[in-house]
């Protein structure tokens, strides 16, 4: 092909990609590119000014360094969980369920229909003082009264998070899962290897993009959510998402709440390279 031919046919693709570009860029980097601009300005008498400054971002990192360490940590805890029984249900459903497999992957999919709410409300009357635990704890004679620290906790906050993310940590893990050969199992079993060194050294080693993805996507999810927290975690400001909601509706203050964003989004990047970074290493 001559070069006249390379440079036609590269110009036709960007044609044809123009309006899914155009499409990305007006929704998605012009309003990143204005918030990251609001982040710098300032806020007087309930106003907007266009000014520059980054009193936003000292704040965030003065008064808020707690509140993101435990955001942080929420996520982490989340996205492990989730990877975890993740691949556990999806290696179930690949290589020991048989002709069931495909019947469990649409239950696991067909939690997804019941709402968010309603799962955070189904856990927060199964873990409150009246509810379904507490019940059968004094039913038993385990506790002689209603036991408080189940909830309003980051604990709850995870186990409701696990709850609604799970299904979504389990698709990319299965879809990897798909690709492992069964003939390389069983030259596995051939050559003598035990269970444990198949599963450590033939399986995990071709689905670790599965199970990054599966971390990328519940921690993302769990870091930026606010209701969770809200509705399970006390109310009092556990999570940075609830603090940038109330900068944004309650508080008018536009520039804390961008620079509270950016601020999660770059830690959250710092979290997922440093996770991108094992992942390689364990691929080399």
């Amino acid at each position: 092909m001559t070069v006249a031919g390379e440079t036609g046919g590269a110009l036709r693709r960007a044609l044809l990609l123009a309006p899914a570009y155009s499409v990305l860029a007006g929704l998605f980097l012009v309003p990143m590119a204005l918030l990251f601009a609001v982040s710098f300005w300032t806020v007087r008498s309930f106003r907007l000014r266009p000014d520059f400054t980054t009193a936003a971002y000292e704040r965030v990192f003065g008064d808020y360094a707690g509140v993101l360490a435990t955001t942080l940590s929420i996520g982490v805890a989340t996205a492990l969980l989730c990877t975890f029984l993740g691949f556990v249900f999806a290696y179930g459903v690949r290589f020991r369920a048989g002709r069931f497999g495909d019947a469990l992957i649409v239950m696991a999919l067909i939690t997804l229909f019941g709402g968010y709410l309603v799962k955070i409300y189904a856990w927060k009357a199964i873990l409150s003082q009246d509810g379904l635990v507490n019940s059968l704890l004094l039913g038993a004679g385990i506790a002689s009264a209603p036991v408080g620290w189940l909830i309003y906790n980051p604990g709850a906050v995870v186990v409701a998070l696990v709850h609604f993310l799970l299904p979504f940590a389990i698709l990319p893990i299965y879809a990897e899962l798909r690709n492992v050969r069964d003939i390389t199992i069983e030259a596995a079993r051939d050559l003598g290897a035990t269970p444990a060194q198949t599963l450590f050294r033939v399986v995990l080693p071709q689905c670790r993009l599965g199970l990054f993805s599966a971390f990328a996507i519940a921690f993302l999810s769990a870091a930026g959510d606010y209701v969770t927290p809200m509705f399970l975690g006390g109310g009092s400001g556990m999570m940075l998402g609830q603090f940038v909601a109330q900068e944004f509706s309650t508080r008018f203050n536009w520039p804390a709440g961008a620079a509270m964003s950016f601020t999660l989004m770059g830690a959250c990047l710092l979290v997922l390279a440093a996770a991108a970074m094992l992942v390689l290493r364990g691929r080399r």
